[in-house]
């Protein structure tokens, strides 16, 4: 068992730290408010099962103690993942609900509330994933029958989930884009983070894409950074629902799309990262993928560039300083990259989508497109 308190962030050295996620610790707090609720006290730890057989024990920040309901909070751990509800307190209430009603749940400060369809919750629903939801349910129902008796039923009982200063936080996630307001989501499918995963980003990626289809879409936006978002924007009418923040991630996006297809794709991007795509990366992280400057040299040269120029371009210490090298033949370099980029694109996607690339400096100048 993994004792489930606090850390800091991981040097840079050694192995690193796996957290758990918001739902785990959910899932965590339930029982413990459960157990309370069943026993009249209140245990320091409460140790749950995960869906791949793990079992944490977590150390719990708040206990309160009712006549008819029982709260605890867990502070979440994110291991060494830059999680941006790392140290945040997950409190859950737990109230004894009608008869046969089984696990409801509902959304306390800092959850957010469902707006838009396109998630695998309804409109109107708190934002607590079906994963969450299902290892809440299932950490309550073992806990009942480790007091009860193997043959318990699931309690009837009200789970109301609380991040105090969610709301704030949720400001720096893509939940407004996917129509969650109000707070967070409660997210984690195998109740652990994996550091640098980036899992919650491709997971906001794929439920982006949900949520234009669902709103009848057939053009979204794609970028890499909010420059290009911003002046991409400004050139395209869309709608906020249209925006999807990729990141780094062009795999998770093509490879998505590529099951659920969308009529149009405009894939807008710094110099930099689009010149890694169109040499195959699918990861434009600077950590995880790099531009091979020899191949960038080549293309500049059937460009017709002096060689000098490529020469030049072989040892250059970033992508827009080829761009610079490039001068007059700038724009003619970033319109083959971005050709080059929308062909490999469209090779993930296979059909089905059709793809225009358009490319920025980082002044959010358009200095490149496919079309």
């Amino acid at each position: 068992m993994t004792l489930a308190t606090p850390s800091p962030r991981k040097p840079d050295t050694g192995p690193l730290k796996k957290g758990w996620t918001t739902g785990a610790c959910a899932a965590a707090a339930a029982a413990a408010a459960w157990r309370a609720m069943s026993t009249g006290d209140f245990s320091d730890t409460v140790t749950i099962h995960l869906p791949r057989g793990e079992t944490p024990t977590f150390t719990l920040a708040t206990k309160i103690l009712g006549t008819d309901f029982a709260c605890a909070g867990v502070v979440k751990d994110a291991g060494d993942d830059p999680d941006v509800t790392h140290g945040l307190e997950i409190i859950t209430d737990v109230q004894k609900g009608r008869r046969g009603t089984g696990v409801t749940f509902s959304a306390g400060e800092g959850v957010g509330t469902v707006t838009l369809k396109g998630l695998p919750l309804a409109v109107g629903e708190p934002a607590i994933n079906p994963g969450p939801r299902q290892q809440i349910t299932e950490a309550i129902t073992r806990m009942a029958r480790e007091l009860k008796g193997h043959e318990a039923e699931t309690p009837d009982v009200r789970v109301t989930i609380s991040i105090p200063g969610g709301q704030d936080v949720a400001l720096k996630t893509m939940n407004g884009r996917l129509g969650i307001q109000g707070g967070l989501s409660v997210l984690g499918t195998t109740g652990i983070v994996v550091p640098y995963s980036c899992s919650s980003w491709i997971h906001a990626i794929h439920r982006g894409i949900d949520v234009a289809r669902a709103q009848n879409l057939d053009h979204v936006l794609a970028s890499t950074g909010r420059t290009s978002e911003q002046a991409a924007s400004q050139q395209l009418d869309l709608s906020g629902a249209a925006l999807i923040d990729m990141g780094d991630f062009a795999g998770g996006l093509f490879k998505y799309l590529r099951t659920h297809p969308l009529a149009h794709l405009t894939l807008a991007g710094g110099f930099a990262k689009l010149v890694k795509l169109s040499q195959g990366s699918m990861d434009l992280h600077s950590s995880r993928s790099q531009v091979d400057f020899e191949q960038l040299a080549d293309v500049l040269a059937r460009l017709g560039g002096d060689r000098n120029t490529v020469a030049q371009v072989r040892t250059a210490n970033t992508a827009m300083e080829v761009l610079e090298l490039a001068g007059d033949s700038a724009p003619e370099l970033a319109s083959l990259i971005a050709r080059q980029a929308r062909e490999v694109a469209l090779a993930t996607l296979a059909g089905g989508t059709q793809v225009t690339v358009w490319v920025y400096d980082r002044s959010g100048n358009l200095v490149g497109t496919s079309a």
